[in-house]
């Protein structure tokens, strides 16, 4: 309302599997895995109630009634009315648009939202609501900066306008370092431009809304990372954490076996000679036991980690045991219910659900 434009919907893309970010996402559907002891998902329905959106929907085509249960609770704790779309085969990244249509279109005359759902951000919304009223066009897509463009698909725009010329698809040649960061806001003639059949926005929508000059960007201020594999997750706590710390330090923890920046759940119990941190996130009804050493990791409800175990750059499933001197690294994901023993080193494994581990891991592979 501040900025003359009222934005009360919101659609997120959540899609399928959660493949990358196995073997979490086995039993728990991706959304609702926790980020910083929050379902990734509802960091984003925050932001998205903090500039009036009052109805989001989840665009998603796999298991809707376990995310709709997991989800259910925090509609009444945000004033946000979730659905949910379900998509019975995969329809891209615009697709879900069409199918949303009926929910979407009303009231015409405000635009609404789209999100990635693998993405945690500093999400700027108000900011990005102001720019696109201020150029009057169809649509925005927030773009970031990377370090190696030669990954990603590269917005090119004029810096002057925001006006988007072309996108590069991991350009050989050096076209410029922003690239597109599934934050969205498009006026609802965008839905005219969409069928209903799998369609991606990126290759099929926006090139034609580009030719017509009706596609522009605002570069996203503040920290952002897709959180879709368990590499960049942890990249992504990190991120989050060190945001945090500057913004909201009052939802950290500390004292004195904190190095922070980190964040406990209030369940959690910690024994003493304990070192937790940097960049930790440590969930409800965790046991840590005394002289555990945890750094840049995750441990999800549950967990009990037994004394002297030293753990870095993991993320440690819900209700898993972790035995005494344990050593654990390289980016190790540990599913539910998984038990390692005594004085086992575990290097890089993906670990599934209910396995129990009695020999070193030294190199990363999985474990079925």
């Amino acid at each position: 309302k501040k900025y003359g434009m009222v934005v009360t919907k919101a659609l997120i893309l959540v899609g399928g599997f959660g493949t990358r970010l196995r073997p979490l996402t086995l039993t728990t559907p991706k959304p609702c895995v926790p980020f910083c002891n929050k379902e990734l998902v509802i960091h984003q329905i925050e932001a998205l109630r903090d500039v009036g959106v009052t109805t989001v929907v989840l665009a998603v085509n796999y298991r809707p009634d376990e995310m709709a249960k997991a989800l259910a609770p925090w509609e009444d704790k945000l004033g946000v009315k979730i659905l949910y779309s379900h998509e019975k085969e995969p329809l891209g990244t615009a697709g879900p648009l069409a199918l949303a249509r009926d929910i979407l279109i009303e009231p015409y005359d405000e635009p609404f939202f789209v999100l990635n759902s693998d993405v945690t951000s500093t999400f700027p919304l108000a900011d990005l609501v102001a720019f696109h009223k201020g150029h009057g066009k169809e649509g925005t897509i927030m773009v970031t900066t990377v370090s190696e463009p030669s990954k990603y698909g590269v917005v090119v725009y004029e810096e002057e306008t925001g006006k988007i010329n072309r996108f590069v698809e991991k350009p050989q040649v050096y076209v410029g370092n922003k690239i597109n960061a599934g934050i969205y806001i498009f006026n609802k003639s965008i839905l005219d431009r969409i069928p209903l059949r799998p369609t991606s926005i990126e290759n099929e929508i926006f090139p034609a809304m580009c030719a017509e000059g009706n596609l522009f960007c605002m570069e996203l201020s503040g920290f952002w990372m897709d959180v879709g594999q368990p590499k960049d997750y942890l990249g992504g706590l990190c991120k989050y954490l060190a945001h945090v710390e500057q913004v909201r330090p009052q939802e950290l923890a500390t004292g004195p076996h904190i190095k922070g920046p980190v964040i406990i759940d209030p369940t959690a119990k910690i024994g003493e000679g304990c070192e937790i941190g940097p960049y930790v996130a440590v969930g409800p009804n965790v046991v840590i036991e005394d002289g555990v050493r945890l750094r840049r990791t995750t441990v999800l409800s549950g967990v009990h980690i037994q004394k002297n175990s030293w753990i870095d750059s993991s993320i440690i499933g819900w209700d898993s045991v972790i035995g005494k001197w344990v050593r654990m690294e390289g980016v190790s994901v540990l599913g539910r219910d998984v038990t390692i023993g005594d004085e086992i080193y575990v290097n890089g494994a993906l670990i599934l659900d209910h396995k129990s581990i009695k020999e070193t891991i030294s190199e990363p592979k999985i474990v079925m």
